[in-house]
């Protein structure tokens, strides 16, 4: 059976994620909060991150960088955007 959730991103009940997707307190608020489709779209907002700002996620630095990011993604004003940054 699907698990559904109230995605914070969405904004709508949306299929749930499978399993915590991230360690910790914020992984289990995200695995409550945060549909399939939600974590989707932070993927693809995190990879632009790793790769316009040139970030290792083996550096703690950007590691603690992007875990901000996330939560601001999912519960605070949004991430920040990278100017002048055009998708593919």
């Amino acid at each position: 059976m699907t698990r559904m959730v109230q995605c914070v991103l969405l904004k709508q009940e949306a299929e749930g994620l499978e399993r915590p997707t991230y360690p910790g307190a914020l992984g289990q608020r995200i695995f409550e909060n945060v549909s399939k489709e939600g974590w989707q779209k932070w993927l693809r907002q995190q990879t632009m991150l790793l790769n316009e700002y040139r970030l290792s996620p083996i550096n703690p630095r950007d590691r603690k960088f992007l875990e901000e990011e996330m939560e601001k993604f999912f519960f605070g004003e949004g991430a920040s955007q990278v100017e002048g940054y055009k998708p593919a």
